[in-house]
């Protein structure tokens, strides 16, 4: 599979802020570049607290990214029943969670050695994209 490193930042600003258009929760960014066996560049790990806010949560991200950086998601995984959704873009995977499927899976700590960052809900400005 082709990873593309270019647009990173911007791909990584355009899911967060679709996250947070949705009221995700818990956004935390890990940064797995330092990692010797990684899968992509990029995980970035929210939840939502009902199965529609996870389906909304996934298509506020594939909206926003679709605007900005004009990308679209190579697959997608889990929107039959909306516990886990995975939305991958090649250097940036995005895992959406029900709640408590996120603490049973508790990805965060079985990717401990990457450089985690909690993202905070703050209005990007069109700068910013």
């Amino acid at each position: 599979m082709k990873k593309r490193s270019d647009g990173a930042e911007v791909l990584l600003k355009s899911v967060v802020k679709g996250i947070f258009e949705k009221k995700g929760q818990d956004v935390l960014k890990l940064d797995l570049r330092k990692l010797e066996n990684r899968i992509t560049d990029y995980f970035v790990i929210c939840h939502g607290t009902s199965v529609t806010q996870v389906d909304s949560i996934c298509y506020s991200v594939e909206d926003s990214v679709r605007k900005k950086p004009g990308e679209k998601p190579i697959h997608v995984e889990g929107l039959d029943n909306c516990f886990w959704v995975l939305l991958d873009y090649g250097n940036v995977v995005v895992h959406i969670f029900l709640k408590e499927y996120r603490h049973f899976y508790s990805l965060e700590s079985l990717w401990a050695d990457a450089d985690i960052e909690a993202m905070e809900d703050r209005k990007l400005k069109v700068n910013d994209l």
